[in-house]
C-alpha cells in the first residue's frame, strides 16, 4: 500500500500527538513492570539492552537494543495491552521515479524461502486472528506491521512476515504481476494490441487521479529536489515500466538487510521471545554491512522559488471558475531533534488549526478559496519537515492577493504572538489525547516514531511527552518571545521556501492518456517478432498459474478450535434522567467521560432530510448562547475532547425494511469539564446561532470541496452505497446521507450566491432533531464517576427543557422496540417500517475524471439475526480469498476487490482503482457461480470463518464498549448466538445461501460503477448515465 506521506486525505494530521492509550487487563506483575528489571549492557539472544526507560505518560516501558552481529535496531514497548503488534521498517531512499520501494513491498509478500506458495500475505490473512496486518511504502521507509491478540498467531504471523521480508522469492512472475507487464489485451488472443498492466501500475494511476495528491507529490519533489525526496516512491505511472526485474532484485539486496532495519514490538508478550525467535529465524544468517542508504540534509536555497504544475478538472468542485490551488512551503530543521519537532508542530497547530487561529482568519474566512491546500501545516515525515501553507478552490487572478496574505499574517504573527487560552487550548487537547484509549494504540506508537527513528532519532526521547510540555512552558516561560522568533526564523527569514500554483487544464487527462500511448508504442516498436512470443508465452503461463489452485499447507494457521466460544459479557446499567432513557457503562476510562445521545428524525419533514448531514457539520460551529463561533471553538477545546454530530441510519437487526434514523451526539471530557461540557451542549440546544451567513458559506465550502476530495479513494464506498440505493428502505436514506447525491447536493449549495433560504431551514430542523422528548443517552466513565455523571446529565436535560415537545412523525408505520430487552413497558427505539417495500434493479454509471474505475453489485438478502446471515458473512470471505481476489486483482489487476456482508441486510461486491468495468461485473457472477458449485473445501471455510471472527473479535477500547447495544439493540446474547450461528455454518449452508440469493433472478439487485468515459456502458440503454 502506497502512503500518503503528506498529511493529504487527513488535513492536519498532527501525526506528533497521535497518542491514545488503554489500560486493559490488570496483572499481578504487569509487562511494564517486569520490563524494569532489565539492566543496561544485558544481553539476550544476541541482542544487548542500550536503555530502559519509564515512561509513564504513556503507561508502558520502553527497552531499546541493537543486534550484536548486525548492527540491526530494536525497540520494545512493554505495556499491559493484548493487542500486541510488531513491525519492522526498512529506510528505503530510491533515486528514481520507477516505484521500486513500493513493487518490492508488493512482491516480497508473493512468497518466501519456507512459504513459497504464491501469496502467503493474502492467505495468512484467513489464517490468523490478527487485529491488523499490512505493509506501507513511505517517502524513505518502508514498513511491515502486525497485531494480534492472539500469543500463537503472533509467532505465525512473525514466520511469515520475517521470511518475507529477509528471504522472499522474488519470481519473475510476482514481478509481474504486482510491477508492470507487457500483455495481449486478451491473454489468450496474441493477435488482441499489447497494453501494461500490474497491480501497482493501475494503483499508481488511481493515486494520480487525485489532484490532492498529485499536488502532494509535486509539492515534495520540489522543495526537495536534490536527492530521495526528488522522485515518486510510490511510482509514477509513466517511470514504472523503466523498472527492471534485475533492478528490483538488487534493491531488496542492498535495502532490506538487518543492518539497515528497525525493529519495534509493543505490548504483553514477552520479549524475551521475541528475540529470540527474529535472531533464529533471521538475524542469526546475516552479518553486518553498511548500507550507505543515509539522507542528505537538503541543501539550503539563498533565494525563494516558485513553480507551476496542472492538473484534471474536478466536474464537482463547488465552484467550476475557481480550480487553483497555491501554496507557500517552508523547508524548516531536522526532524531527529524531538523539542523543536514538538514545538514546531504546536506552532503550526496555533498558526492553522481551528477557526481562532491567524491563517483561519487571514485566508478562509475572506472566502478567496474553498478550503486551505490539500498539504498544510507541519509535516514531519521527511528528515527535515516542513511546513505549508496556501488555499485550494480559489481563482487565478486571486494568486498575488493570496501570497500577500501569507507574508502578511507571518508578520502579525510574529508582532502579536498567540493568546495564552489558545496555548493552553492546545496543551489540554494533548492531555486528553494522552488520557483516551484506543484499541491500535501499538500501531499509532509505530508510525508515531517511524520517521525520526529512520534517521537515527531517539524513538524514547519522541515517546517523553510531558517533558516536552514542561520543557515548552519553561521556554515561553523564560522567553515569552519564544514563538514569534521561532516564526521569525522558520517563516520570514527562511529563504528556502517554495510558492506551488497548480490549474486544472481541460486536455490533462488526454495529455496523459497520449503520454501513456508513447510510451506503449516506444516499448512496443523495440520488440521483436520473438519478443512478442515470448510475451505472449510468458502471460499464458502467468495466467496459468494465477488460475491453479495453491497449495497453502506450509504456511502456519490457526485452527477454528482456537478460537474463544463465548465473548465476554460488557455490563450496563438502563435507566432515566427525567424522562429521557440513559444507558450508563462502567468502564476504565482513564478520568475521561463519554457521552452520547441519539436523536430520532421520525418527526422531521422528508424534503428536509437531505439537509441533515450539513445541519450535522455546522451545528457545532456557527457560536451558541452567548459564544461566537471563535469563543465556541475555543471553550471545546479547552473543556472537551471535541464535539460532534453524525448522521445515523441503523438498520433493524430482525427485519428487512424496518430501520431507525437519527443523529448521535458525541463528546468527551475530563472527569472536571463535566458541567462545562453540559453547559456547551444545552447553549447549542437553546441557543444555537445560524444567522451568519458569512460563516455558514465558509463551513458549505470547505464541507463540499471535502466530499469532492473524497471520491478518488473513496469511490467504492460510494459505489456500493449507489448499488444498494434501492434494495432497501433504508438504501435511499444512505444514498441521501452519504452517496453521491449528498456530494452533488452540496456542490449545489456551495454554487448558491445567495445562502438565505438554507439559513431560514436550519432551524426548522432543529426543532426537530434537538428534541429531548425524541433522545436517548449514554455514558461510559469510571465507576467512581457514574453517579456524578448522572447528576450533571439530570441537569442538562432540566436545561434544555424548554425544546422538549411531542410531534407528529412524518411516517404512518412507526415500530417500537424496548431499549431493555427485558423490560418491555419500559422505554423504547422508533423505528420505521415499510412492510410493502418494492426493491428493484437500477444500474448507475457515473462519469469521472479519473484513469480507474470503482465497480459493485448489491444484492438484497436478509438482516442480522437471520439464520443465513452468518452463512453470507463466511461466503463473503470465502468468495474474497479464494476467488474474487484472484480474478479482480491477480488477473484483472485492480488495486482490490472481494466481497462483504452488510449490516443492512445487502450483500455487496466491489472493486477498488480497478482497470475494467463490464468484465468486473462478469467477474462478480463468475464467482457467484464458484460459490454455488461447491468446488471449496472444509480449510477453505475454516480459514474464511478465521477471518470473520477477526473482525467480530477486534478489541473494543472503553470508549465504545456497550455502544452496539445503544444504537442498535444488538445485545451480547444476540452477539453469542450470531457467533455460535457462525461456527454451525457448513459446506451445505454455503452451497444453499449461494443458490438461494446469488443465482441469477433469485434476488434484485443493484450495479454502479464511477470511472472514465465507457463506450460499452454508453451503448447499453439498460445503464442510467450520470
Amino acid at each position: 500500500m502506497f502512503r500518503l506521506t503528506k498529511a493529504v486525505v487527513q488535513k492536519l494530521r498532527h501525526a506528533r500527538f497521535n497518542f491514545q492509550q488503554q489500560a486493559w487487563r490488570p496483572k499481578s506483575s504487569s509487562a511494564r513492570e517486569k520490563a524494569l528489571d532489565y539492566q543496561l549492557g544485558q544481553k539476550i539472544h544476541g541482542f544487548t539492552i542500550r536503555e530502559v526507560a519509564a515512561v509513564p505518560d504513556l503507561c508502558l516501558t520502553a527497552v531499546k537494543l541493537t543486534h550484536d552481529k548486525t548492527g540491526a535496531q530494536y525497540l520494545h514497548a512493554a505495556r499491559d495491552d493484548s493487542n500486541n503488534l510488531f513491525s519492522v521498517q526498512f529506510r528505503t531512499t530510491p533515486m528514481d521515479s520507477t516505484g521500486v520501494p513500493h513493487i518490492l513491498e508488493h512482491t516480497v509478500l508473493c512468497g518466501s524461502e519456507r512459504y513459497p506458495c504464491r501469496d502467503p500475505f493474502f492467505k495468512m490473512l484467513n489464517r490468523s486472528l490478527s487485529t491488523f496486518m499490512n505493509a506501507f511504502t513511505a517517502s524513505d521507509y518502508t514498513m511491515y506491521p502486525f497485531s494480534t491478540q492472539n500469543g500463537k498467531d503472533f509467532q505465525n504471523l512473525l514466520k511469515v512476515y520475517l521470511d518475507a521480508v529477509f528471504f522472499p522469492c522474488l519470481r519473475e512472475q510476482d514481478f509481474w504481476q504486482e510491477g508492470w507487464r507487457l500483455e495481449n489485451e486478451e491473454p489468450t488472443d496474441p493477435s488482441s494490441p499489447l497494453v501494461f498492466k500490474g497491480v501497482v501500475f493501475n494503483e499508481m494511476k488511481g493515486v494520480f487521479s487525485d489532484n490532492e495528491y498529485l499536488y502532494a507529490q509535486h509539492l515534495q519533489n520540489k522543495l526537495y529536489p536534490d536527492h530521495t525526496y526528488s522522485v515518486v516512491s510510490g511510482g509514477a505511472p509513466l517511470a514504472i515500466p523503466d523498472l527492471t526485474w534485475e533492478q528490483l532484485k538488487q534493491f531488496h539486496a542492498t535495502h532490506y538487510h538487518p543492518s539497515n532495519a528497525r525493529f519495534f514490538t509493543y505490548g504483553d508478550l514477552p520479549l524475551e521471545n521475541h528475540l529470540k525467535q527474529i535472531q533464529e529465524e533471521a538475524l542469526c544468517k546475516f552479518d553486518r554491512i553498511n548500507p550507505k542508504t543515509e539522507v542528505p540534509s537538503q541543501p539550503h536555497w539563498s533565494s525563494p522559488r516558485e513553480d507551476h504544475v496542472t492538473c484534471s478538472p474536478d466536474a464537482l468542485a463547488p465552484d467550476p471558475t475557481k480550480q487553483n490551488t497555491l501554496c507557500m512551503s517552508y523547508l524548516l530543521g531536522d526532524i531527529t531533534n524531538a523539542f523543536e519537532g514538538f514545538t514546531l508542530s504546536l506552532l503550526s497547530s496555533l498558526m492553522v488549526s481551528g477557526p481562532n487561529s491567524p491563517f483561519y482568519k487571514s485566508l478562509i474566512e475572506p472566502k478567496i478559496g474553498s478550503d486551505f491546500s490539500s498539504v498544510v501545516g507541519y509535516d514531519g515525515s521527511t528528515k527535515e519537515a516542513s511546513f505549508s501553507i496556501g488555499l485550494q478552490g480559489m481563482a487565478e487572478q486571486d494568486t498575488e492577493r493570496v501570497k500577500q496574505i501569507i507574508n502578511q499574517t507571518i508578520d502579525e504573527i510574529i508582532e502579536n504572538g498567540f493568546e495564552n487560552e489558545r496555548i493552553e487550548a492546545l496543551l489540554h487537547k494533548i492531555e486528553i489525547q494522552i488520557k483516551h484509549q484506543s484499541t491500535n494504540f501499538g500501531l499509532s506508537l509505530a508510525s508515531y516514531i517511524a520517521s525520526s527513528w529512520n534517521h537515527d532519532g531517539d524513538p524514547v526521547e519522541l515517546l517523553r511527552i510531558s517533558s516536552n510540555v514542561a520543557k515548552f512552558r519553561q521556554a515561553l516561560k523564560e522567553n515569552p518571545r519564544f514563538l514569534q522568533d521561532k516564526v521569525r526564523h522558520y517563516f520570514k527569514e527562511n529563504t528556502h521556501q517554495l510558492t506551488l500554483r497548480m490549474s486544472p487544464d481541460e486536455a490533462y487527462l488526454e495529455k496523459q492518456a497520449q503520454a501513456e500511448a508513447e510510451k506503449l508504442r516506444d516499448k512496443i516498436s523495440a520488440l521483436t517478432d520473438g519478443d512478442r512470443k515470448e510475451i505472449y508465452e510468458k502471460c499464458l503461463k502467468l495466467l496459468e498459474t494465477q488460475s491453479k489452485t495453491q497449495d497453502a499447507s506450509c504456511l502456519p494457521a490457526l485452527q477454528v478450535s482456537d478460537i474463544q466460544p463465548t465473548i465476554p459479557i460488557t455490563a450496563v446499567q438502563m435507566s432515566t434522567a427525567a424522562y429521557v432513557p440513559v444507558q450508563y457503562c462502567e468502564q476504565p476510562t482513564n478520568g475521561l467521560v463519554y457521552f452520547r445521545a441519539m436523536c430520532s428524525l421520525n418527526t422531521l419533514p422528508e424534503d428536509l432530510r437531505v439537509y441533515v448531514p450539513l445541519f450535522c457539520s455546522i451545528i457545532t460551529k456557527m457560536g451558541c448562547g452567548a459564544l461566537d463561533y471563535r469563543q465556541q471553538a475555543q471553550q471545546m477545546e479547552l473543556r472537551t475532547g471535541g464535539m460532534s454530530v453524525s448522521t445515523q441510519v441503523i438498520p433493524d437487526s430482525t427485519q428487512m425494511d424496518t430501520f431507525e434514523q437519527g443523529v448521535l451526539l458525541f463528546s468527551s471530557c475530563l472527569e472536571t469539564n463535566l458541567p462545562h461540557m453540559f453547559q456547551l451542549w444545552s447553549d447549542i440546544f437553546n441557543s444555537p446561532h445560524f444567522d451568519n451567513e458569512e460563516r455558514l458559506r465558509v463551513l458549505v465550502m470547505m464541507a463540499a470541496q471535502e466530499l469532492a476530495n473524497g471520491i478518488s479513494s473513496s469511490g467504492h464506498m460510494y459505489a456500493m452505497t449507489r448499488a444498494g440505493r434501492h434494495l432497501t428502505l433504508a438504501g435511499e436514506l444512505q444514498e441521501t446521507f452519504g452517496g453521491m447525491e449528498q456530494v452533488k447536493f452540496m456542490k449545489r449549495i456551495a454554487e448558491m450566491p445567495d445562502l438565505s433560504q438554507v439559513i431560514r431551514t436550519l432551524p426548522r430542523i432543529k426543532k426537530h432533531i434537538l428534541n429531548p422528548e425524541n433522545m436517548r443517552c449514554a455514558i461510559n466513565a469510571t465507576p467512581q464517576k457514574i453517579s456524578d455523571s448522572a447528576t450533571q446529565l439530570e441537569s442538562f436535560i432540566k436545561d434544555i427543557a424548554a425544546n422538549r415537545k411531542e410531534r407528529k412523525p412524518v411516517r404512518a408505520n412507526i415500530v417500537k422496540k424496548p431499549l431493555d430487552p427485558l423490560n418491555d413497558s419500559g422505554p423504547s427505539r422508533k423505528l420505521i417500517a415499510e412492510p410493502s417495500f418494492q426493491p428493484c434493479l437500477m444500474k448507475t454509471f457515473f462519469q469521472m475524471p479519473f484513469h480507474v474505475n470503482f465497480v459493485s453489485e448489491s444484492v438484497r438478502t436478509v438482516p442480522f439475526c437471520h439464520q443465513d446471515y452468518a452463512s453470507l458473512c463466511i461466503l463473503a470471505r470465502m468468495m474474497t480469498a479464494k476467488f474474487l481476489h484472484g480474478e479482480i486483482r491477480e488477473k484483472g489487476g485492480a488495486y482490490g476487490g472481494g466481497a462483504r456482508m452488510g449490516g443492512s441486510g445487502v450483500f455487496c461486491f466491489y472493486s477498488y482503482r480497478d482497470p475494467n468495468s463490464v468484465q468486473t461485473l462478469s467477474a462478480f457472477r463468475k464467482g457467484a457461480d464458484w460459490a454455488k458449485s461447491g468446488q471449496f473445501s472444509q480449510q477453505d471455510i475454516d480459514e474464511a470463518k478465521l477471518s470473520v471472527f477477526s473482525a467480530v473479535d477486534s478489541p473494543v477500547a472503553p470508549a465504545d464498549k456497550g455502544v452496539s447495544r445503544f444504537l442498535s439493540g444488538i445485545t451480547d446474547e444476540m452477539k453469542q448466538s450470531y457467533r455460535e450461528r457462525l461456527f454451525a455454518v457448513d459446506h451445505k449452508s454455503l452451497v444453499d445461501v449461494a443458490e438461494r440469493y446469488l443465482g441469477v433472478g433469485q434476488s434484485t439487485c443493484g450495479f454502479a460503477i464511477l470511472g472514465p468515459e465507457n463506450d460499452a456502458i454508453k451503448k447499453d440503454p439498460t445503464w442510467i448515465l450520470k
